[in-house]
């Protein structure tokens, strides 16, 4: 009988350790901030997402993507929904990819209007 209860306790936590990659996936000790343009931001669970456009140093244009905290956390740090539209120029800083891909947490973004989202409690720091 022990023997089922630990087998059924090992199913149910697998998952919970697969989810929370962010120090193996993403540099949480380095920085970097961006100029970019929006062009879409997805309002969902696990985590909210924000894809955006910057030019690199020979003016290319490299499509980047945000990872950030779910909506509820998001909503007590004072994002909506609608916080953010194709087209905004934002600056973002990101804890970038460890893989060098066009990837990163999301950290801080100010929008153009010079409100500051900070990625809300619970956050990789």
């Amino acid at each position: 009988m022990n023997r089922m209860l630990l087998v059924r306790l090992v199913i149910c936590c697998v998952p919970m350790l697969a989810h929370h990659g962010t120090n193996a996936s993403y540099d949480l000790g380095k920085n970097v901030t961006l100029k970019a343009t929006v062009t879409e931001f997805v309002w969902s669970n696990p985590h909210c997402a924000l894809f955006f456009d910057v030019k690199d140093d020979q003016g290319n244009v490299v499509h980047w993507v945000g990872e950030t905290n779910s909506p509820g956390v998001l909503l007590r740090a004072g994002w909506t929904r609608k916080i953010m539209q194709p087209g905004d120029q934002i600056t973002i800083t990101v804890h970038p990819s460890r893989a060098g891909t066009a990837t990163g947490v999301v950290q801080t973004i100010v929008l153009p209007d010079g409100k500051v989202l900070e990625r809300g409690a619970g956050a990789a720091q």
